[in-house]
């Protein structure tokens, strides 16, 4: 277990710095900025295969502009792959097409959602084919007026952290327990199957200061660290302008995820949330992000239930960490 962890790390780091790279090539040092990094874990180590921007079914990136750096995440639905439907494919198509989009500056800087909304017709435009479902969490820094704009769909989000407090962060959109919003391209036939707008994003606007510190992650951290223990973690970062220091930070939160998701032991906020929503028992059981929309009886159940236990929730994690320098 130990090699694959090292390995990922390894991975990730390389990918960051090579994104931090190309930052440094499109704009001088003395531009505002975002300082980012990135790291993660598929759930299955060693079951997954390595693609760059992809932590098993999450996908990820970074771009920038003249005029703006752009963070995004996407979370795949697992549930398509009892289906012989790669799940993590989706996601990461939609995160190429939104960086891809940013790149050649086809975007506006202030209007997130228009992003994930181009990025979602381009997958459904893609000759391909791809099917499945994701949710999608976009945070722009405009430097032109020093805030950020972002949009969220689904579960995956944002936490902005100033002076050891949230200032600012993004609402989780679920239509039941464990079930976000999400954009779905269903195969045909599958009518009954939960797809939302890209129009349906939640969308903030909010002006940051120098040494914010900016954390996208899908729920894979959300669901396992208690938001007292990411605070306290990012507050140690903030004002860094080192990456080697950011990234060892992102890295202990990924770390730190994937440990607790495994802890059958720990009261994750995913298992109080579950309590919360009146699952609270051993042998109860809920549907898994497969957005199927059936009731008790469906004959789809055995494919996507799985045993709610106190505990962690394994998942795939990616953690996006910036600071703001201005």
């Amino acid at each position: 277990m130990r090699s694959w962890t090292t390995r990922w790390l390894s991975r990730a780091l390389h990918q960051n710095w090579q994104a931090a790279s190309a930052t440094a090539e499109n704009k001088p040092r003395t531009y505002s900025r975002f300082i980012s990094v990135v790291s993660g874990f598929p759930k299955n180590l060693a079951q997954s295969k390595y693609k760059p921007g992809k932590m098993g079914d999450d996908a990820w990136f970074i771009a920038n502009t003249k005029t703006a750096d752009v963070l995004g995440v996407a979370d795949g639905v697992g549930g398509w792959r009892s289906y012989g439907i790669d799940p993590g494919e989706f996601a990461m198509v939609l995160m190429r097409n939104c960086e891809r989009l940013v790149k050649f500056s086809r975007f506006d800087p202030i209007k997130p959602v228009n992003l994930i909304a181009s990025g979602f017709r381009e997958l459904q435009d893609n000759r391909k084919c791809i099917l499945g479902s994701s949710t999608a969490c976009i945070v722009v820094f405009n430097r032109e007026d020093s805030s950020i704009y972002t949009a969220n769909i689904g579960d995956s989000g944002f936490i902005i952290v100033r002076k050891g407090e949230i200032v600012h962060r993004s609402e989780e959109q679920q239509h039941y327990f464990n079930t976000p919003f999400q954009l779905s391209l269903p195969p045909p036939g599958h009518t009954d199957v939960l797809s939302d707008r890209p129009e349906s994003a939640n969308t903030t606007t909010f002006p940051v200061c120098n040494g914010d510190v900016i954390l996208v992650a899908t729920d894979g951290v959300f669901d396992n660290v208690p938001i007292k223990l990411l605070v306290d973690t990012l507050q140690r970062v903030e004002g860094e302008n080192d990456q080697v220091k950011l990234q060892m930070c992102a890295n202990s939160i990924a770390l730190m995820a994937r440990s607790l998701s495994f802890d059958s032991k720990f009261l994750s906020p995913f298992s109080l949330n579950a309590r919360r929503n009146n699952i609270n028992a051993m042998g109860t059981y809920y549907c898994k992000k497969v957005q199927i929309l059936y009731n008790r009886e469906c004959s789809l159940m055995p494919l996507c239930l799985v045993r709610l236990i106190t505990g962690g929730k394994p998942d795939d994690i990616t953690v996006v960490l910036a600071t703001v320098a201005l």
